[in-house]
């Protein structure tokens, strides 16, 4: 298992963050949920930026806060903010880059940086938002990590850019023995490239199936409180009272508009997921 996250707990005041999850080798991981779900705090958790109440968190079965320097070069981070001075230039962090990091494959890093047109003699502070977001994945893939904890990669992107990133970390996961924990608001994002998805809310996860059986499987029905009243609700995983009626999360869609075809039935998205799934009953 390339992470697992072991029933893990963490207090602030009146948030409390309790979850488990697992990252096999070999797969992209969707990490969603609204803001204060507790996404950040556990991706804070993953890197040992903050100490547990209890339970454990293994990368590569070690424990992460016994993880000698060396072996954390093998987690790859895209956070917020790159850590690096607004005056600095493409070379200066090379060269910090090649210092900290005993795998740092500077000349491939400089090669991507003139392929994604990155200004190698540019300050920081010169850089667009989608420059910034292409160099700090860049820099994360550029160490020989196995490990990739992504942060809202994407945030704020143009589509253009956004794809051109996704195609680095299609690229990135050719190699053997990689896996990928990706947190974005952006579900189109999810949907292309995520084995699987693990969802957040109020400090827990509510929520973990793979992307293929929810584009396959789910979708939200749409009824009278009449037929609400009178369906067959097996497959019916949340339930929401609307105006006109109610809206339904199902994970058997075909099962419905087989066998209820006067109901509308619509194919799902992460985004109806998660709406369902925080609203619903």
């Amino acid at each position: 298992m390339m992470l697992r996250i072991d029933n893990i707990k963490k207090q602030y005041g009146d948030f409390q963050l309790q979850c488990s999850m697992e990252i096999p080798e070999g797969r992209i991981t969707g990490f969603i949920g609204p803001n204060g779900a507790g996404k950040s705090t556990t991706i804070k958790a993953i890197l040992n930026l903050i100490s547990l109440d209890e339970g454990h968190i293994q990368f590569d079965s070690k424990d992460v806060t016994e993880l000698t320097a060396k072996e954390r070069e093998r987690i790859g981070v895209v956070l917020s903010d790159s850590g690096f001075s607004s005056y600095f230039t493409i070379g200066d962090i090379s060269r910090i880059m090649k210092g900290m990091y005993h795998q740092f494959h500077e000349k491939e890093f400089m090669e991507y940086c003139r392929r994604f047109q990155l200004p190698l003699n540019k300050r920081l502070k010169e850089f667009s938002t989608g420059m910034k977001a292409k160099l700090h994945l860049l820099l994360a893939i550029s160490h020989e990590a196995k490990l990739l904890i992504l942060d809202e990669p994407t945030v704020g992107l143009d589509v253009i850019v956004r794809d051109e990133m996704l195609d680095l970390l299609r690229d990135y996961m050719e190699t053997e023995k990689r896996s990928i924990l990706i947190s974005s608001h952006i579900s189109s994002d999810l949907e292309g490239i995520c084995d699987d998805l693990y969802m957040i809310h109020q400090g827990n996860i509510i929520f973990h199936e793979d992307t293929d059986v929810i584009l396959s499987r789910y979708g939200t029905l749409k009824m009278s409180e009449a037929d609400f009243q009178r369906l067959d609700k097996r497959y019916i995983v949340k339930s929401h009272k609307e105006g006109f009626g109610y809206t339904c999360l199902t994970n058997q869609i075909q099962y419905y508009r087989e066998n209820e075809p006067s109901i509308v039935a619509e194919k799902g998205s992460i985004d109806d997921i998660i709406t369902l799934m925080i609203r619903g009953e």
